[in-house]
């Protein structure tokens, strides 16, 4: 009489990444100027700002720039001390920030030198990316891969142990895999390597490529 085998349970990770060419590059600006009293700041901020805004819309009517985003102006103040720690007159602070999206990098460098020689303008960093409609193309084309990466790994180790082909019965989130109690069918995948929320890194003009990764836990069961 033949023992019939357990069905062998198999767990494993699939990843994919692949490199792309950056489709976009966001500027990050910023009006900052300081003074004696706050509505001096204020109007000379605004005036900075009102500058680049006019060469900005311009550059968009023209489609060198594809979007761009502005703060309103944001004054602050301190007493800064002198070296002999003694509290000096008031100083004022003013804030513009600027996001400015292209696509034509060329015309990106021109405008980070003339921008960046423009008193109180600073250059925060430049921030490449592909653009949102090609990074779905490229995360839908990448969780497949992530899969046939998870069915590969399954079946190698299936076939270590002379059990047959494997079948997935859960595929998931990494870490989110459920126990096999509360099994259920759910295919996600996350992205490995997403840009950042918040600040942008620092002044780089240098395009390197865009490193996107999908990665998927599977859990497969082999005869």
């Amino acid at each position: 009489m033949v023992a019939c085998m357990t069905p062998l349970e198999i767990v494993v990770r699939g990843r994919a990444n692949r490199k792309y060419r950056p489709e976009r590059a966001i500027l990050h600006l910023t009006v900052h100027l300081e003074g004696d009293t706050r509505e001096t700041v204020h109007r000379d901020s605004v005036a900075v700002h009102a500058t680049l805004v006019e060469d900005i819309t311009g550059l968009a009517a023209a489609g060198t720039v594809t979007t761009w985003s502005s703060d309103s102006v944001r004054v602050t103040s301190h007493r800064p001390y002198d070296r002999d720690g003694e509290q000096r007159e008031m100083v004022y602070v003013s804030r513009i920030g600027l996001d400015v999206e292209f696509g034509d990098f060329d015309a990106l460098s021109e405008c980070t030198e003339r921008w960046g020689a423009l008193d109180g303008v600073d250059i925060g960093g430049v921030h490449w990316d592909v653009t949102d409609e090609n990074r779905r193309i490229y995360e839908r084309d990448l969780r497949r891969a992530a899969v046939d990466d998870a069915v590969a790994k399954a079946q190698a180790y299936a076939d270590a142990v002379g059990r047959g082909a494997v079948v997935a019965t859960q595929l998931a989130d990494p870490g989110m895999l459920a126990e096999p109690s509360n099994a259920s069918m759910a295919v996600r995948a996350m992205p490995l390597g997403a840009p950042p929320p918040g600040g942008g890194p620092s002044l780089e003009l240098r395009s390197d490529d865009i490193e996107i990764g999908m990665s998927v836990d599977a859990r497969f069961v082999a005869e």
